[in-house]
């Protein structure tokens, strides 16, 4: 049983790492149809190998695997692990169904590119670092695969370095998450200080003998981390500007998989969390805050991937409020749904951007119902389950989060979390209006996707339908790994609840049907000054240009005239005395004397080890 266990462990693993070398060595290929094809093969298997997993976790329970050492240095000896548990075979399949779909997906939407192999090679390396990250059984193993999501999710962004700001929106995602990730670092530092081990097994089982300050501190610094791969503020930025890469990437990576690592890393380290209560209180109210503050962006942005990436920002708030108040297993849930309904989103959103030859302003939209239902239906069963209607996955994972926060006495974190629900209606809505229906605004005629892509994008369909019925065995497979949350309300105020919820959403979704088929909304309303705000994101963008990066700037400036004048001003008289001194051979400036370059090299080598030594 261990044996075949391995087995499907080492393929699950694995898997999307062959595919990346695969796709790299054929990466000239002229048959690129045969690479999408084998590489979305050997994805697909890996996920199957990951449900495989679940099937051992359902019947044998959790267990730690040590693969290989990863350091040995004195008392220092990591090994690097996999940790076969509930939370982390939910994260690999969910990652392995999204992925793959995605896969297929690709070999439709890049069909034409030029870099179509090195695209799936991209895409591979990309899931074999989130399968590492998720799988690993120590803070090391999960932190390389952290790095390894954000080195591929810059290459992927970056995809079309050569079109328009791409680059720069690909470093923008790249800087912003070295500075979170910094914090990070310190933490998982401090936590081989205070526990003299990276493993969770030992930290994690240990925590309550810690030192609340340390736990205080380790949690902040993890938190930040967080924040900054799930792009939650002021981290925020980087999502938007994301939206450059092709749009497959936006599905996985920018919904489904990279984005929510931050959540799982609060998950994973509940035990840390739970002993932190302030840090806790913190990661409640910022869910809160970015959970309307996202919404509202999107209210009024007209970038179609834009506006979907903005709820998902906001979505991700509410993960993070459900965590900080101690419901980490619904947490983890609403992670799972929205993984499905979200990824359904972006794809739908690139079938749209193929119809309109890569345009992306739903204002210049309009009537694409005619032409492509089998999109309309596809992106209005994702839309039902971000909304929260009943029975789309959206209303078992969502609508469970206000519940909890009303169940804990946070009745301010509800209010702000229906009000949430109420944006997430009218943009989601507003969205579907201007795309699929409405006045034609274009001249060519639209074309929709082939049919293995919607056949592909119909399993996340399915899945945005029923999963939410699984609620109760998700659950309870989880339950095992993670605390649950005791604070239950009565029948009858839980149905009070969703009924409020359900009649507010239901209402402001006729409305902004009945306001949009009517042209009920004044174009003056683009002139007022909260429009004008949330269309330039609160002038949160500007503000980071003029204070960070124009004092990065003169800082910089400043520094390039100190090492003009005074560095290079000592290595120049320092040639100059050497040169007086008899130390110029010939041909050592020009290099075409190596034994001379070796000497003075040598020379400089013991000069620097004198220099050491005194100091």
């Amino acid at each position: 049983m261990l044996d075949t266990m391995f087995f499907w462990l080492l393929i699950a693993l694995f898997a999307p790492l062959v595919s990346a070398i695969f796709a790299g060595i054929f990466i000239k290929f002229r048959d690129k149809l045969f690479v999408g094809i084998i590489c979305s093969c050997l994805i697909v298997l890996g996920t199957i190998a990951s449900l495989w997993l679940v099937e051992f976790v359902l019947q044998n329970g959790g267990m730690d695997i040590a693969l290989a050492n990863f350091i040995s240095a004195g008392e220092l000896n990591i090994k690097y692990g996999v940790m076969i548990d509930a939370l982390s075979t939910i994260m690999a399949i969910t990652v392995g169904i999204v992925s793959s779909v995605v896969h297929i997906y690709s070999i439709y939407y890049m069909q034409k590119d030029p870099g179509f192999a090195k695209f799936f090679a991209y895409l591979g390396l990309f899931v074999f670092s989130m399968l590492v990250l998720v799988l690993s059984d120590n803070f090391i193993g999960l932190f390389i695969g952290w790095e390894g999501v954000g080195l591929c999710s810059w290459l992927l962004i970056g995809f079309w370095h050569d079109k328009d700001n791409n680059a720069w929106c690909a470093n923008e995602a790249f800087i912003m998450n070295r500075v979170a990730d910094l914090a990070m670092l310190l933490g998982i530092f401090a936590i081989y200080l205070n526990f003299g081990s990276f493993a969770y097994d030992d930290v994690l089982a240990n925590a309550s003998s810690a030192d609340r300050g340390a736990l205080a501190l380790i949690a902040a610094l993890l938190f930040i981390g967080a924040m900054g791969k799930s792009a939650q503020f002021p981290f925020h930025t980087w999502l938007a500007d994301a939206m450059a890469g092709p749009t497959p990437v936006s599905a996985l990576i920018h919904a489904a998989t990279m984005v929510t690592a931050g959540v799982y890393l609060v998950i994973r380290a509940n035990s840390i969390f739970a002993l932190a209560p302030d840090v806790a209180q913190a990661i409640t109210y910022l869910g809160a805050f970015v959970a309307i503050f996202a919404a509202s962006m999107a209210c009024v942005h007209n970038d179609l991937k834009k506006i979907i990436a903005y709820s998902t920002l906001s979505q991700l708030g509410y993960m993070f409020v459900a965590a900080g108040l101690g419901a980490y297993a619904i947490a983890l849930f609403h992670l799972v749904t929205h993984a499905f309904f979200k990824s359904l989103l972006f794809l739908g959103a690139g079938n749209v951007m193929h119809a309109m030859a890569g345009k992306l302003n739903i204002q210049k939209m309009g009537a694409l119902a005619k032409f492509m239902k089998p999109s309309l239906a596809l992106m209005s069963i994702g839309s039902l389950a971000l909304c929260g209607f009943y029975p789309f996955s959206g209303f078992f994972s969502k609508d469970k989060i206000l519940e909890t926060a009303f169940a804990s006495g946070a009745h301010f974190i509800w209010a702000v979390l229906f009000f949430g629900a109420i944006l997430t209606t009218f943009y989601s809505f507003r969205l579907l209006m201007f795309v699929f229906f409405g006045e034609k605004k274009y001249d060519h005629h639209p074309h929709e996707a082939k049919s293995y892509a919607l056949l592909a994008m119909s399993v996340l369909a399915v899945l945005a339908i029923i999963c939410g019925f699984f609620a109760a065995e998700f659950y309870g497979f989880v339950g095992y790994v993670l605390p649950s949350f005791h604070n239950e309300i009565s029948h009858n105020t839980e149905i009070l609840l969703i009924a409020l919820t359900l009649g507010a959403i239901s209402l402001v979704a006729i409305a902004t049907i009945f306001a949009y088929k009517n042209a009920k909304f004044s174009p003056n309303l683009r002139n007022s000054k909260i429009y004008k705000i949330l269309s330039a994101q609160y002038f949160i963008p500007q503000f980071y240009d003029i204070f960070i990066v124009g004092s990065y700037k003169i800082i910089s400036q400043i520094c390039a005239k100190i090492d003009s004048a005074i560095i290079d001003s000592i290595v120049d008289l320092i040639a100059k005395v050497l040169l007086k001194m008899g130390f110029a051979l010939q041909g050592a400036n020009d290099g075409t004397n190596l034994s001379a370059n070796l000497r003075l090299m040598i020379f400089g080598f013991f000069a620097l080890l004198v220099l050491v030594f005194l100091i």
